[in-house]
Order: C-alpha cells, then structure tokens, then sequence
C-alpha cells in the first residue's frame, strides 16, 4: 500500500489547550456496504446514525446501506475480513481519499456551532451518535466518540470525515472558528 500523506500541509504549532483539533487522517478507514437485512449488516450491528466500538475498531452507520470502520489497519481488516461478502457487499479501503480530523474537549460544540447548523445539545448529539451535515461548507460524516482510545471514558469528542481535498480547507476553518476558545492543535 502507498505511504500515506496528509492533505494537512501547513504546520501549526503544538497547543496545550483543554480544546484540541487533531489530523488523524492516517487512521485506517473501511467503507462497508451491504443491503438491509442481510448477515453483513447484522454482523456490523450499528444502525444508521450511531457507533460502536468493536475490538479495536470505530463501527460507523453513515448511510441506511453504509459504514466506516475506523481504527488501527490490523484491527480494521480484522473486523471487515470476518464479514459475509457474499451478495452485494463491498469492502473499500478509504484511508487515502478521506481526511479525518478529531476535535475534542468541553467547548467543542461552541466551536462547531460557528461552523455548522447542527443542534450540538447532547440530547440531539450523545456519544456515540453519527451523522452528515455541511461544516464550514463542507459535506463530512461526523462521530461523536467520547472513548480515548484505549477505551475508557473521555471528554466530548467529535470525528469529521470529508473528502480528502477538502482537508486543509475544513482543518483551517476548525482552527479560526476555535481562536477565541483557545483551541489547540495536537499531533494525531
């Protein structure tokens, strides 16, 4: 597999803020597709709009027919091998066409409501919820994952996934919109 490069190309310097933005977009990325009811889409056990995490593994329901494996390659091939392909399920590696970015701590909701119409209240957007929306005018799929990663309990945490060559755009627009939370950037 090529080597993976960023589409973050300008550098920041290293914030020790309670509010942090991170380009994790290195993170291995699997889109699942697979019809309704069938073994696939019960074996990945996420209905659209929500998230678990499996084994190492961030299961994403994205789309009524789709969803994005996130987490470290051996673990997310792991969790994607094991699932029936047989009928029309596809199985694509997305690390290298989507940028990924986590925005975390208290105050990252005020940050993304500059940026996006969503209501970031968490009876709208609890953990572990999943939807798509226009961030700064660009169409991501957005997690709210809580876990660190090894699997404890953290503070409010957000994925956005967009098309790769929107990513210095997007990562720009999350760091002028945090300015006055003093948002921090940490290395992913």
């Amino acid at each position: 597999m090529p080597e993976f490069s960023s589409s973050v190309l300008k550098s920041y310097p290293v914030g020790t803020s309670d509010l942090s933005l991170a380009d994790v977009s290195a993170t291995t990325k699997a889109l699942i597709r697979a019809p309704r009811g069938s073994d696939a889409a019960a074996a990945l056990g996420v209905a659209f709009g929500s998230s678990r995490v499996v084994d190492g593994t961030l299961v994403v329901g994205i789309r009524p027919t789709e969803w994005l494996v996130l987490g470290p390659e051996d673990a997310v091939w792991s969790f994607a091998d094991a699932i029936d392909s047989t009928g029309h399920v596809s199985k694509i590696n997305f690390t290298h066409g989507r940028a990924l970015f986590r925005i975390t701590g208290e105050q990252s909701p005020r940050v993304l409501e500059k940026i996006c119409s969503l209501d970031w209240a968490d009876n709208m957007m609890p953990d572990g919820a999943a939807t798509s929306a226009s961030v700064a005018k660009v169409t991501c799929d957005i997690v709210r994952n809580d876990a660190l990663p090894n699997g404890t309990e953290g503070v409010r945490s957000y994925f956005l996934a967009s098309d790769r060559s929107s990513g210095q755009y997007l990562f720009d627009a999350i760091i002028d919109a945090g300015d006055e939370f003093n948002i921090g950037v940490v290395p992913g």
